[in-house]
């Protein structure tokens, strides 16, 4: 069968990847010359369809006005309907790929979002993976429920194709269009269609991937690689903070040198650095090989929590304060600093440790929802206004609301304006530091 260069596209799963995706090829739907239609954007979550149509992204990734543009200019299709699937024929399919407890690959959403697809899949059309996983399975894994739910064979009726996402949530300067995008198919030709479409929107470049195998394997070795680097960090914290050496300070020095990676220290969580490596060690030990460097540093970076709390105890200890019910106030619950996301946050690590220590916690965010946090977590966020005054505060995430107010915030937060502050993304001046304050810097 020939395939045919121009294309329908459709985007399954709106989320932090798929509905910037979505609305980026939306722009080009009355320029591009491979694609053809308005964008289909299908999630199998009504409310969060029915929050879309209304101009509403909860992520914060898509201004509003964008989103309405794209929808009055019958740009962007956004359906609940799986049956509309089959109007496209370049399925791209952008759904999470999480851990699960025992910090292995959970491929039920991608798998699931695989048979959705599979169902309404017509002869002819590409299916696009971009959730990130271990090398093999976008063909492995995924390519026998598409067959399965749709009756086709894949390479005759249909072909799959690999293209990772390199999504940087709350980043607005290096949007899907300015990232290189590395893409991949099953066979050259595929790959080639694959190319012509995603090139439409791709201002930065399309680097072909020689396999869908060296595609995957490329983008969880990326994440791998930044999780081994801030490991190395949280290591070399730990090492000198019983030296009695602040660490900021030594980056800083070391940092004059051309080639010193400029890593920090910090709490690794979110969907991406602190899951990703769990992709490729459970993919290298089914084929034998038992990694030991790369599960070194996740053993490294899922400790920092209970280490924050430990130092943090140590502060409150040397001030003379007595431990049991002792309030602390932590700034920050999402994975990073100006996004609402919550997923893999490990400032839950902190929380359970304070509480360990019978400490009374106080938790605040100005993004991220306290519902989602309670359904996620078990616990409610503490409006600023509501936090009673603490023996102690850890600034955990360095959002903009926070960095803007510098010493005020911690100060006016303590009861007295006394007390330990812990702050994990050194934002706070160390020569500024008010008396009868404690500091401690990751």
């Amino acid at each position: 069968m020939t395939l045919s260069s121009s294309r329908n596209v459709a985007i399954v799963g709106l989320g932090y990847v798929g509905l910037p995706l979505a609305v980026t090829f939306a722009r080009k739907v009355h320029s591009a010359k491979a694609f053809s239609g308005s964008v289909l954007a299908f999630d199998i979550k009504q409310d969060r369809v029915k929050e879309l149509l209304a101009a509403m992204d909860r992520t914060g990734e898509v201004e509003a006005s964008e989103i309405k543009r794209c929808l009055d200019e019958k740009m962007l299709d956004f359906t609940s309907d799986a049956s509309r699937l089959g109007e496209a024929d370049f399925i791209i399919i952008a759904v999470p790929t999480p851990i699960d407890e025992a910090k292995s690959p959970d491929l039920r959403p991608l798998l699931g979002a695989a048979k959705t697809v599979g169902e309404n899949l017509k002869k002819g059309s590409i299916v696009v993976f971009e959730s990130t996983v271990y090398p093999g399975c976008t063909e492995e894994d995924c390519v026998p429920v598409l067959e399965k739910a749709s009756g086709l064979k894949c390479g005759k009726d249909f072909w799959v194709a690999y293209s990772p996402e390199r999504v940087n949530p709350g980043d607005k300067n290096h949007t899907i269009d300015k990232i290189v995008k590395v893409v991949s198919g099953q066979t050259p030709e595929v790959r080639d269609v694959a190319c012509s479409v995603y090139g439409e929107i791709i201002s930065a470049g399309i680097h072909p991937a020689s396999s869908i195998k060296v595609a995957e394997a490329a983008k969880v070795i990326e994440n791998t690689q930044r999780d081994l680097n801030i490991a190395l960090m949280n290591e070399l914290s730990m090492i000198f903070d019983r030296m009695g050496i602040d660490t900021l300070d030594v980056l800083e020095a070391s940092g004059t040198k051309w080639n010193f990676l400029p890593f920090r220290p910090g709490l690794v969580g979110g969907h991406c650095i602190g899951v990703d490596p769990y992709y490729l060690t459970q993919k290298a030990e089914r084929i034998g090989y038992h990694p030991q460097v790369i599960l070194s540093g996740r053993r490294i970076n899922d400790g920092m929590g209970h280490f924050v709390v430990e130092r943090l105890v140590k502060q409150l200890l040397a001030q003379g304060m007595e431990l049991k019910n002792a309030r602390v106030n932590v700034l920050g619950m999402t994975f990073k600093e100006n996004v609402p996301d919550l997923r893999n946050t490990r400032v839950i690590d902190i929380v359970n440790a304070l509480k360990a220590y019978h400490l009374d916690v106080q938790v605040h965010d100005p993004l991220a929802s306290s519902e989602e946090c309670f359904q996620e977590y078990g616990m409610h966020l503490t409006p600023m206004e509501e936090l009673a005054p603490a023996s102690a505060v850890i600034l955990a995430v360095a959002h903009s609301e926070y960095v803007r107010e510098g010493w005020a915030l911690p100060r006016k937060l303590l009861s007295g304006g006394r007390g330990a502050v812990a702050d994990l993304k050194g934002f706070l001046s160390r020569e500024e530091c008010p008396d009868g304050i404690s500091l401690w810097r990751l």
